[in-house]
């Protein structure tokens, strides 16, 4: 069995893509500062810290793949912590590389953003466009291997509390009132993470090594039509607030394409699960978590 290493595997897309490599045969171990409340009988489990080399040297001995996900992944908080940001997100990254290239680990698969192509997403941005440049400087003074995964909007379960649409369906359960952020013509290309997941773990061939993929889906909504749906699916009379004023700034509005790095393949799923049972199941999830079911 091929060995791969998760790092920040018990986060939101971290877990499942790791239950993902664990059912196509992978021997996974996952490496982060909590353990993961998903993990399955046939993972590993290491608890340590990304800026502890020591730690990621023992975690990372004998393998073969590693994936990257540690780090500050939402924009809000990367832009009010831009210290640590730079040091979780850029120098946690390149310990990881390093250690990579010294345990001989085939191919670093790196967890990036669709935001590297834009001017939005603060140091959350600026960190994955600084690892995405050292790991390809790494690399042409290695024989090490690797991939850029930019994820687009993810949704699904696990989710964290400050995404979108997760954040979204809570209020709406909770409140039956949603006040939002912006003018409602929002677009966003929204995959499930399940899909996501999939999609992470067929870019371990040949053809997609040393290159960017943007993962993302062919569902492409605006805000307002995907707030109906909400409110549609939740059962409640639809009662929403857009506050233009309030727009988040940080977020782009209608493409994220601007600033132009290596060009990227794009992967979108043949099957996906469809944003609407997508939505769904987190209405049941959130509504089990808050006691409403």
């Amino acid at each position: 069995m091929k060995k791969v290493l998760v790092i920040g595997g018990s986060g939101f897309i971290g877990s499942h893509t790791a239950d993902m490599l664990s059912s196509k045969g992978y021997s996974v171990t996952i490496f982060d500062r909590v353990k993961s409340p998903w993990l399955r009988p046939d993972q590993e489990m290491i608890i340590g810290d990304i800026l502890d080399r020591d730690s990621v040297e023992n975690a990372m001995n004998g393998i073969e793949y590693v994936y990257h996900y540690a780090g500050i992944a939402d924009i809000g908080e990367a832009s009010e912590r831009p210290f640590d940001t730079i040091q979780l997100n850029i120098i946690g990254a390149t310990i990881a590389i390093e250690t990579a290239i010294k345990e001989k680990v085939k191919r670093f698969v790196y967890a990036s953003t669709m935001y590297v192509y834009s001017p939005y997403g603060s140091f959350y941005r600026a960190s994955k466009q600084a690892v995405e440049t050292i790991l390809e400087a790494y690399c042409e003074r290695s024989d090490i291997e690797y991939t850029f995964l930019r994820y687009g909007s993810l949704y699904g379960p696990r989710s964290q509390s400050w995404n979108g649409i997760r954040k979204y369906i809570k209020q709406v359960i909770s409140e039956g009132k949603l006040n939002y952020a912006g003018t409602g013509k929002e677009r966003r290309e929204y995959i499930h993470v399940i899909d996501a997941a999939r999609l992470s773990v067929d870019i371990l061939d040949q053809e997609h090594r040393n290159s960017a993929i943007t993962v993302t889906g062919s569902q492409i909504l605006n805000s307002s039509e995907l707030i109906s749906m909400i409110f549609e699916i939740t059962g409640r009379k639809e009662n929403v607030v857009f506050d233009a004023s309030h727009v988040e700034n940080d977020h782009y509005t209608m493409t994220p394409y601007r600033y132009t790095p290596q060009t990227a393949k794009k992967l979108v799923p043949g099957e996906f699960i469809d944003v609407g049972q997508g939505i769904l199941e987190l209405v049941e999830e959130i509504s089990r978590e808050s006691g409403n079911s």
